[in-house]
């Protein structure tokens, strides 16, 4: 007989067998389900196996609730993304659609393109909630580096598309990721979201464990990003998407992850011996990503190149290499640079 797996909010446990799964599925239907034979996790609304089944529990099975992506609740919008070392998306907007982007990102837009500025995420949810549950949204994204505020650009004209463009803020790429693909949530890196459709929420994903949130780097406080439209994350450098089967586990920078679906669980490990501790160069601690699920990472995290910036210029302690020539400072000094 299979062995079934569950997820709760990126929070796996197992296995249990049939009767047990049904029976949690019943009283919770809203996470993930896996079992042998499954190409990967479903949402457990869609695997009637466990809804219907007669599992424990009082009552009848609860009707399943509608899959994500069978009600469109964020606009469809059209893109194209330019260049490759330093891209920018442009956005095309059909008459009244909408997306948002954080505050600054925007490169330019069509004239019968309106921008307005609105407290929160623009997203459903945040328009309809309290102002006490809004400032408290707010209070939220600023936590993961974001504004206040976001930025909403909607097509006002009365037929024909429009188009805005938004600008990735330092070399690397944008990727453009459907949210009902993955289960409808997302979790990024903070202060790697460029833009969506209107719809989106921008919440925010805090690591539940102690060690992982003192020693998980950029990895303890992310953003979590819900709904069934398109968003456009910003990494740094080259990005690699690895799918990671149930059990795998990778190893990795804690600065490299730059987004992943809940079902795979973060945490941290022990680089290795005192040495390597000391002269490796990775630091005490790196990312340890558990599967099913999927993972995107960078090749260059900001805080790496800002790092290697800041060590190198002279007010921050660093000392011109020269460049290779042969004069060194010496040639700094006749060429004009004298490093101050």
């Amino acid at each position: 007989m299979s062995q079934w797996y569950l997820s709760y909010n990126g929070q796996q446990t197992g296995p249990y067998d049939f009767a047990t799964a049904a029976g949690m599925a019943r009283q919770n239907p809203s996470g993930y389900a896996w079992r042998d034979g499954m190409a990967g996790w479903l949402p457990i609304a869609q695997l009637p196996e466990l809804l219907n089944a007669a599992g424990p529990g009082p009552g009848p099975a609860p009707m399943a609730p509608p899959p994500i992506g069978a009600l469109q609740r964020s606009d469809e919008i059209d893109f194209k993304i330019f260049g490759e070392d330093m891209q920018f998306v442009e956005v095309e907007l059909d008459p009244g659609e909408s997306c948002i982007s954080e505050a600054g990102a925007m490169m330019y837009k069509n004239a019968h393109v309106k921008m307005e500025t609105i407290f929160g995420d623009a997203s459903q949810q945040s328009q309809q909630a309290s102002f006490a549950q809004k400032l408290l949204g707010a209070g939220k994204r600023l936590i993961t580096g974001e504004s206040l505020f976001t930025t909403v650009f909607t097509n006002v004209a009365s037929q024909g598309k429009a188009q805005v463009a938004f600008a990735a803020p330092y070399p690397g790429t944008i990727i453009p990721l459907s949210l009902k693909e993955y289960g409808g949530r997302l979790i990024a890196q903070k202060e790697s979201f460029l833009c969506a459709a209107k719809g989106v929420s921008i919440g925010i994903h805090f690591q539940r464990k102690v060690m992982t949130a003192l020693f998980g780097g950029e990895g303890f406080i992310m953003q979590k990003l819900e709904g069934d439209g398109l968003v456009f994350v910003h990494a740094g450098g080259t990005v690699v998407q690895r799918d990671l089967a149930h059990g795998e586990i990778l190893h990795v920078d804690t600065g490299c992850v730059v987004a992943m679906t809940d079902t795979v669980n973060f945490d941290i490990e022990q680089v290795g011996g005192v040495k390597s501790m000391i002269f490796g160069g990775e630091g005490v601690f790196f990312a340890r990503l558990t599967g099913p699920g999927h993972v995107w990472l960078q090749s260059l995290p900001f805080s790496r190149m800002a790092g290697r910036i800041f060590a190198a210029a002279p007010q921050g302690g660093g000392v011109a290499k020269g460049e290779g020539s042969v004069l060194g400072g010496l040639g700094g000094i006749i060429s004009g640079d004298r490093g101050f």
